[in-house]
């Protein structure tokens, strides 16, 4: 539709219409003989508001969805399409890896294809936009939701945030099995206090721009067609409310010109925080901030109208929220075809097909990172009795907590394929016990838990396991979370494994000391025990679909592993919020060896993490040599000036390794404090045994930019140290200097 016709359309509609383009509610209530229930009765929509409705949360399917597109453009006056926007975070029905597994991949390109290939499944399923990618600077393990973001890196969740839109919403989001992407949360929801969901966020101004924005930003150069609010308060005032944060930074800073959309009830919410005294003042505050669709409460529907004539809200104000609205729809293409790729034939030629699993499982094993091993890793092809031992031997549920539309019986268990992959083993497989207590309530989106034991079966079945550990040449431990004990509203205190799982890595630990654990989480966990009693640890995460395959091929040596961490692993809960790029302290302890009291130290546990950002082994030995710097002087005031930074690094052994080389920046001096280092660069490579490659980075001035003392973004000069290798903890740095 040209944008004439738009403007025309807005004109000849009533301000109901107008309000009700700005409400989106749950598929259930356009459902045929829907019951509504818990929130959903509460909010207490009239039939008008639903026929006014603009947008639709939450369903699926295409012939579902085509029924209820036709039953919304054939009440709402004007006969508009609805938009239909659904929680697709790490794949539709072919599930790839968890977010932060997807971080560990060091591969862009790889997590593009699996957002695209998520986009296709959602595409046909009738759904408009995903609320995906959520592009959240993740600190603190205790917060449930970092399985939904990549790490703790500003840079390299930028560089995510990048590919997931771009592949999304390809080069036109009204091209085929194109989804649009609503970059989530805005701003610093990963940052609350205490790592407690929903909870206060307190942060410096620099540090908000310099760290927990350019993610959002690269978002929004990357064309994301809407931005999300975040549920928590920033300079003591709610996101969606914030008028500051959503018209100045959001809008005119980064040019953000989509619609933005608050989280589930957040508008309402505005009451509960105590900076609204009612729904009215909740709907003056969130439209005044630029909040355009209302997710799932009526504060715009029951007040905006009587707000504008009373003239405490501006008509143009309305106007301009319902043209982003109307934009979008049309963006999309949804006045010429409102169905869109919709069709029940493409879901069954696309979702779970071959290519997409394909795609899966290579992701899951990009995804995988070793964090330790003696050499007992890849377990023998033939010849050995291993014994799998936990309760992910059996489980096919290796997807996190927001797979929505993912179901165990797409997957298969390692118990299935082990045998069929490598048969010439002897095998046991022992479920030995729950992977959390029996009748364990679960906040969020689960509720009472279903487990596979009672306590006496459990007791018989952890003797089993022992029984049958003793008797292995290997055991390898399956163990780790509940999906449901990570995601949102799953914050932690304790970041250990569950009890019963240490008691069973405790006893097999006395009668085989041959241990290799797998871990399935959500989140960087203490595994300090874990360590101490296996031969080899495997973070999996939550693989996927094909996540099984993944992690056998990895075991037996098929596959090398190549994730490095995306997120430090904290010696204990006491460490967090803990990252590699903290800043210099006035008494920084030098060493972990070196004794002073008088320093920024622990007096019980080490300063650094058990394991640090950028770190993973691998099957194969690399190593680095001949750091080198073409020069080292970069003037500032010479346009396009570059310094290459280069090393060698060589595959020492017999088989075929893929290795992350890392480029990290050290500002010696600056007008405020710099942190002791920031990642500028990767790049994954693959060696062929005994081969050598030169990989070399370009640094320039841009990448030297930080937040001054008076708040302007620039370079300074002064000494600057360049870091290459395997991961955070690289030191001997290469000195230049930044010259005017």
């Amino acid at each position: 539709m040209e944008k004439r016709k738009l403007v025309e359309l807005l004109e000849d509609m009533s301000m109901e219409e107008k309000i009700g383009q700005l409400l989106q509610l749950t598929g259930s209530y356009f459902m045929e003989d829907a019951v509504l229930t818990g929130p959903e009765a509460e909010i207490g929509v009239t039939d008008q508001e639903i026929a006014c409705c603009g947008s639709v949360l939450s369903v699926h399917g295409a012939k579902e969805l085509r029924k209820i597109q036709d039953r919304i453009m054939k009440s709402q006056p004007h006969h508009i399409p609805a938009l239909f926007m659904l929680d697709v975070i790490h794949g539709f029905r072919t599930i790839f890896p968890v977010p932060i597994g997807q971080g560990c991949t060091f591969h862009p390109e790889l997590v593009k294809e699996g957002a695209s290939i998520s986009a296709k499944e959602t595409a046909v399923s009738g759904v408009h936009i995903t609320f995906s990618p959520m592009s959240d600077l993740c600190r603190d393990a205790r917060w449930g939701r970092v399985m939904e973001g990549t790490g703790e890196d500003k840079y390299l969740n930028g560089v995510y945030t990048k590919a997931m839109v771009e592949g999304y919403q390809g080069k036109d989001v009204k091209a085929p099995y194109k989804v649009g992407a609503c970059v989530k949360h805005f701003a610093a929801y990963g940052l609350p206090e205490g790592g407690r969901e929903y909870n206060t966020v307190e942060v410096s101004n620099r540090t908000l721009f310099e760290d927990y924005l350019p993610a959002y930003k690269e978002g929004v150069k990357a064309g994301a067609v809407s931005v999300m609010t975040s549920f928590n308060t920033l300079d003591r005032i709610p996101s969606t409310a914030n008028r500051r944060l959503m018209r100045d930074v959001l809008r005119d800073n980064m040019g953000f010109d989509g619609v933005l959309i608050s989280d589930y009830g957040a508008v309402m919410e505005l009451v509960n925080h105590g900076i609204a005294e009612d729904g009215k003042e909740a709907a003056k505050l969130a439209i005044n901030a630029g909040v355009d669709i209302e997710m799932m409460s009526r504060s715009y529907v029951a007040n905006l109208k009587e707000l504008i004539v009373s003239g405490e809200v501006e008509q143009s104000v309305l106007n301009e929220a319902v043209m982003r609205v109307l934009t979008l729809k049309n963006q999309l293409g949804l006045f010429e075809h409102p169905y869109k790729d919709a069709s029940e034939e493409g879901e069954q030629a696309y979702i779970l097909c071959k290519e997409h699993r394909e795609a899966a499982r290579k992701c899951a094993e990009e995804s995988l990172v070793l964090l330790e091993n003696d050499g007992i890793l890849p377990l023998k092809k033939q010849g050995q009795h291993i014994a799998f031992i936990g309760p992910y031997v059996d489980n096919k549920e290796l997807y996190g907590a927001w797979a929505l539309m993912a179901d165990g019986k797409d997957a298969k268990a390692l118990s299935e394929i082990v045998p069929l992959l490598y048969p010439n083993n002897g095998y046991w497989f022992e479920h030995a016990c729950n992977i959390v207590p029996k009748d364990s309530l679960l906040s969020g989106l689960a509720s009472t838990l279903e487990t596979k034991y009672t306590e006496e079966e459990e007791a018989r079945a952890m003797e089993r396991a022992v029984e049958t550990a003793a008797a292995a040449d290997i055991v390898v431990l399956m163990m780790g979370e509940h999906r449901l004990q990570t995601g949102e509203a799953a914050a932690v205190g304790d970041i250990t494994l569950p009890k019963k799982q240490l008691e069973l890595l405790e006893r097999i630990a006395k009668v085989n000391e041959n241990i290799v654990t797998v871990l399935f989480n959500g989140r960087p966990l203490d595994i300090r025990e874990v360590k101490e009693k296996s031969s080899a640890v495997l973070e999996a995460w939550f693989p996927g679909t094909e996540g099984a395959y993944a992690v056998a091929d990895t075991l037996f040596g098929t596959s090398n592993p190549s994730g490095r961490l995306s997120m430090s692993f904290p010696y204990c809960v006491g460490q967090v919020p803990v990252h590699y790029d903290e800043f210099a302290t006035g008494r920084p302890k030098e060493t972990e060896e070196v004794e002073n009291k008088f320093c920024s130290r622990y007096e019980d546990i080490p300063n650094a993490p058990l394991y640090p950002f950028g770190y993973g082994l691998s099957y194969a030995d690399f190593t680095y040599e001949y750091r080198r710097i073409s020069k080292e002087q970069l003037k500032i005031s010479k346009q396009d000036d570059f310094i290459e930074a280069s090393v060698t690094v060589t595959n020492h052994s017999d088989v075929v390794g893929m290795e992350v080389v890392q480029l990290y920046i050290q500002d010696v001096k600056g007008s405020v404090v710099r942190p002791v280092k920031e990642l500028k660069g990767f790049q994954k490579i693959c060696l062929e045994p005994q081969e050598s490659k030169t990989v070399t980075f370009c640094v320039t001035e841009e990448m030297l930019r930080f937040y001054d003392i008076n708040m302007e973004y620039k370079s300074e000069p002064g000494e600057f140290r360049i870091y290459i290798g395997h991961d955070s903890t690289q030191s001997n740095g290469l000195a230049f200097h930044l010259t005017k």
